[in-house]
């Protein structure tokens, strides 16, 4: 089964082989059919360096921390 996998910008850089991304989707008023952004922010795994507003492919993994479920795959 293929993991699933986000594109999002990194905000925070600032703890040790951890950054935290932010993912933008779009959602639509069930009622009113209007489209707006929503973001989250994921905290992932990574082993190299990055900079804040890199952009990042990030895919789900086995939980290495309490809150960290996902890890950077690759810098666009």
């Amino acid at each position: 089964m293929p993991k699933h996998q986000l594109q999002g910008i990194i905000v925070s850089n600032k703890m040790q082989k951890t950054v935290v991304v932010e993912v933008e989707s779009v959602k639509e008023h069930p009622k009113y059919r209007k489209r707006f952004k929503v973001h989250k922010k994921y905290k992932a795994h990574a082993d190299e360096v990055f900079q804040i507003g890199d952009k990042v492919i990030i895919e789900e993994c086995r939980p290495i921390s309490k809150d960290k479920k996902w890890k950077v795959i690759k810098k666009i």
